[in-house]
């Protein structure tokens, strides 16, 4: 299959799909060309290239849902509820025995000699330096999630296990701590505290980030197939991928997508409200949350139009200075002897407890590993369409060892650095100085309890309120490019406009949810999109593999 233009390109007046391999790599034969069933026409001089079914039933429906979410929000949180609940109650083993596998399969590719094969080809280079590369990494995996929990998190643990056990009329615990806590034991509290808020932001969530970015920059830049969910079935499905089994697959990505990014929007545009709250009196409120969602959204419009060059790297790489500066700033103005040797310490509880942590089977923590580790693994398996397709589409060039390396453990560390400084600051707060501030706000501010307790609280605060919403922007912004890929039948420069009209589809999602029900709905719907596309990364670690055989490996 041959991806490149038939025209030069100062001639080429449409998009042209995927670039083809440089050097040495194994093509899939197929007769389908990307873009074949696309529907092109500029309506009013507005460019549109789409796939007509994918398109159209997924924005129809997403439509759908908005109109009813807020025409009927108690309906429609009371069916979140429900599917959270089930999925809680009968597949928290499958979720968190697929996320182990997850890992394990990066693990093994870096050291084995499948590690060698470069995406994009034998011969290919990276688009991105390293500093951009990372910096779009860390921004649009999870940038709004260490904002909100970063203080929470920890603070939450620490408080439960050291609260001990209990137990309700069932004989079943009723306590939130992890494992089997750690009664009037504050140390061990501590590690317990920091070995669960690891847990949730190391390895398992950008494994599965990993294994969907690796199985479609594979199979779209080393096999020539569109960069869509789609082409991940290939070696199960075949040339049935291109039917209506195909835009089964993609429609439910960009639903996933689309939840999984409402619920860091909305999370985001808590905090974002509550900061303004506690930094300017501004009321909050619906009212702010929907206004902050329509300026943010607006903005992140901008982005879009600008381009990932233009906007989402340089939004990325601005966001990590103002991120990197706050990081710093809490080091070395907090308890920076306790931040220095709980980051080594944290790690090795982690590793302690990972097993204990992870393991799927006859778990008495209920509350824990159901309310927190799955939320957790179905949202990120929520947002591994849109983070996995973001990541691949940055990632060509690089080898699979280099890729995972780096998407496993550099935002890894970065996440164990931020949540010990937050983390430390905020119980070291409670212990020793008995500010029980940030323990008895809501979640949107207890990170802003934390600064106010530190010098130049007004300008940290302000920061960190600046950082939530520059977040914000880049993960709708990165959002918008993945759905509108996919909806554009694997076309990674489809028009400017189909991005703006799905990144207004976000903002409309989260304010639906927000308004129907809170941060409850925001996190229903999170987990309900998310088990669906557990099976779809369990199909993606076969295609690796399968995809990576047939490559040719790099010295």
């Amino acid at each position: 299959m041959d991806n490149k233009p038939d025209n030069p390109p100062d001639t080429q007046s449409e998009s042209v799909g995927v670039p083809a391999p440089e050097g040495a790599a194994n093509l899939i034969d197929t007769d389908y060309k990307i873009g074949q069933d696309n529907y092109q026409a500029s309506p009013m001089g507005v460019n549109i290239d789409i796939h007509g079914a994918v398109f159209v039933f997924s924005s129809l429906i997403v439509l759908a849902f908005v109109i009813l979410a807020l025409a009927l929000p108690d309906q429609a949180t009371d069916w979140f509820g429900a599917a959270k609940d089930w999925i809680n109650s009968n597949m928290t083993w499958f979720i968190l025995l697929s996320a182990n596998i997850f890992v394990v399969l990066c693990l093994v590719l870096i050291v084995t000699p499948l590690g060698k094969v470069r995406i994009g080809g034998a011969s290919a280079t990276p688009d991105f330096s390293y500093l951009g590369w990372f910096s779009m990494l860390f921004a649009a995996g999870m940038g709004i999630g260490l904002m909100f929990y970063g203080v929470a998190e920890p603070l939450t643990h620490y408080g439960t296990s050291l609260g001990g056990t209990s137990m309700g009329e069932n004989g079943m615990r009723t306590d939130w701590a992890p494992l089997g806590a750690a009664a009037d034991n504050p140390a061990a509290a501590y590690s317990l505290s920091m070995a669960a808020t690891i847990f949730h932001w190391g390895l398992h969530p950008w494994a599965i980030y990993a294994i969907v970015a690796l199985s479609l920059a594979i199979f779209s830049y080393n096999k020539g197939l569109p960069l869509t969910v789609r082409s991940m079935f290939y070696p199960i499905l075949g040339e049935r991928i291109w039917g209506w089994p195909g835009h089964v697959i993609d429609i439910l990505a960009v639903f996933a997508t689309l939840f999984g990014l409402a619920t860091s929007l909305g999370i985001g545009a808590q905090q974002a409200s509550a900061g303004l709250t506690h930094l300017f009196g501004i009321p909050g409120g619906n009212t702010t949350l929907v206004l902050l969602i329509a300026a943010i959204t607006a903005v992140a419009i901008v982005s879009i139009v600008a381009g990932v060059d233009k906007g989402v790297k340089r939004l990325s790489e601005a966001n990590m200075v103002l991120a990197f500066l706050l990081l710093m700033f809490v080091i070395f103005v907090g308890p920076t002897l306790l931040i220095a040797t709980g980051f080594f310490k944290n790690l090795g509880s982690y590793f302690t407890e990972l097993p204990f942590l992870s393991n799927p089977f006859a778990r008495d923590d209920a509350n824990f590993s159901q309310g927190w580790t799955t939320f957790y693994w179905a949202w990120w398996i929520s947002w591994s369409p849109f983070v996995g397709m973001f990541i691949a589409r940055i990632s060509r060039g690089r080898s699979v060892r280099e890729f995972l390396t780096a998407v496993l453990l550099v935002p890894s560390t970065i996440s164990v650095l931020w949540m010990t400084a937050f983390g430390t600051t905020a119980i070291n707060q409670l212990q020793e100085e008995g500010f029980e501030g940030a323990k008895n706000a809501d979640l949107p501010v207890q990170l802003f309890e934390v600064l106010g307790q530190l010098p130049l609280a007004e300008i940290t605060s302000f920061i960190g309120i600046v950082l939530v919403i520059v977040f914000f922007v880049t993960s709708s912004d990165s959002g918008s490019l993945v759905i509108d890929t996919i909806t554009a039948g694997g076309k990674i420069d489809a028009p400017k406009p189909q991005r703006v009209f799905w990144g207004v589809i976000e903002g409309a999602i989260a304010i639906a949810l927000l308004v129907g029900g809170g941060l409850a709905a925001l996190q229903s719907a999170a987990v309900a999109a998310g088990l669906p596309f557990t099976v779809v990364l369990l199909v993606g670690c076969y295609a690796i593999v399968k995809g990576l055989m047939s490559e040719p490996r790099g010295k």
